[in-house]
């Protein structure tokens, strides 16, 4: 019997739909633990493929003999071998995750979240395997997209299919975990670039900068730019029609923005206890927050998108009910996770310093997203 093969859209599927899984992850145990296939219903065990090589006697107990397993490992073809073993051992619903890991970090899963009350939608783009978060805000034939990831194909494949004209992408920021797309695609299909003045000081391409108060119009939606720092200098919320808030990397849904990759902690710290306990405080609390970033799957709502209103973060989220100034800056510069892998190196390809080719991109992406206090 041959062994199956799965793409890591129809993995994405069931991840957003909660489905019941269980994987065999085959990689190395140190890149097991530092980043993995998460979900409300996956049940995931790690078994290095070299282990394998002979057969799978050493994991029989652990496996299902009831279920589908799926088997995952760097780039598809250690799996497919353990998939083999597998089915010689006299497993039948087996099946192996194409291009593995390196696909599942590059996958981008469109959510509807929502229809715009002068009239178009909004859509969340879904990294799960890097957590990242895109977004596109559509109207009458327009669009833009913010926080764009590098995959830009994506985003023109779905605005060519629903008939949407791209003329704005938009960063947030100057991005450190992950390597932007919003220039290539707007170049590509001539769109303008924008990005927030203060983070744009060392790049070296063209782009329109973006500043506290300035309005984008996208059909018959609107695009308010409020600047808030802390998380980068320059870090530039958006308010689409008085109903979303896209906070970029500054406010998630269970954690808060880090301060320090660009070596500023100690300088920026004030400047994200600011913006979020001063210039959000100001904004409603029906606004629905869209952050570019989630830390883990317990974030998800039911529809497998990452949303929550700015009001209920407020009474929830540990960041935003620190009352001691000196207790937040404590929390912040005290609980900073790694690094993100490569940072220096995406933030010099961000700024346009750095050309690396597709593979070497995909190498520095490699990994869980970083940006949050934990």
């Amino acid at each position: 019997m041959a062994v199956k093969m799965i793409s890591v859209k129809e993995i994405a599927k069931k991840v957003i739909n909660h489905e019941s899984m269980f994987i065999i992850d085959a990689r190395n145990t140190g890149d097991f633990d530092e980043w993995k296939i998460e979900g409300r219903n996956i049940e995931i065990i790690n078994a290095p493929y070299f282990e394998l090589m002979e057969g799978v006697e050493s994991i029989l107990d652990k496996l299902p003999k009831d279920k589908e397993i799926y088997t995952i490992c760097a780039k598809g073809n250690s799996s497919k071998m353990v998939a083999e073993k597998l089915v010689e051992a006299g497993f039948k619903d087996v099946y192996s995750i194409e291009g593995g890991m390196k696909a599942w970090s590059e996958h981008l899963e469109p959510v509807k979240i929502g229809d715009l009350e002068n009239g178009g939608s909004i859509y969340q783009f879904v990294r799960l395997g890097k957590g990242c978060l895109s977004y596109l805000v559509e109207s009458n034939g327009e669009g833009a997209i913010i926080d764009t990831n590098r995959m830009i194909d994506v985003y023109q494949r779905f605005s060519e299919e629903h008939h949407i004209s791209i003329t704005h992408t938009l960063d947030t920021h100057l991005h450190a975990d992950h390597i932007s797309g919003g220039r290539e695609l707007a170049e590509k299909i001539g769109a303008t670039y924008h990005l927030p003045l203060k983070d744009a000081e060392e790049v070296t391409f063209h782009y329109v900068p973006i500043e506290d108060g300035n309005e984008i119009k996208v059909g018959h939606a609107l695009i308010k730019a409020i600047y808030s720092p802390g998380h980068t200098i320059g870090s530039t919320s958006f308010i689409i029609d008085d109903q979303y808030l896209l906070t970029g990397d500054i406010l998630f849904i269970d954690s808060i923005g880090r301060p320090d990759l660009a070596g500023k902690a100690e300088d920026w710290v004030g400047d994200l206890r600011q913006t979020l306990y001063q210039r959000y405080k100001k904004l409603t609390d029906e606004l629905l927050v869209l952050p570019a970033h989630f830390m883990g799957i317990n974030e998800m709502n039911d529809d497998g998108s990452i949303s929550e209103k700015l009001g209920t973060l407020y009474r929830q989220n540990h960041g935003l009910n620190i009352t001691s100034e000196e207790e937040f800056r404590k929390t912040v510069t005290e609980n900073l996770p790694p690094q993100p892998n490569s940072y220096e190196e995406i933030r010099q390809t961000n700024m346009g310093k750095m050309a690396p080719d597709v593979e070497q991109q995909r190498e520095m992406e490699i990994g869980p997203n970083r940006c949050a206090v934990r």
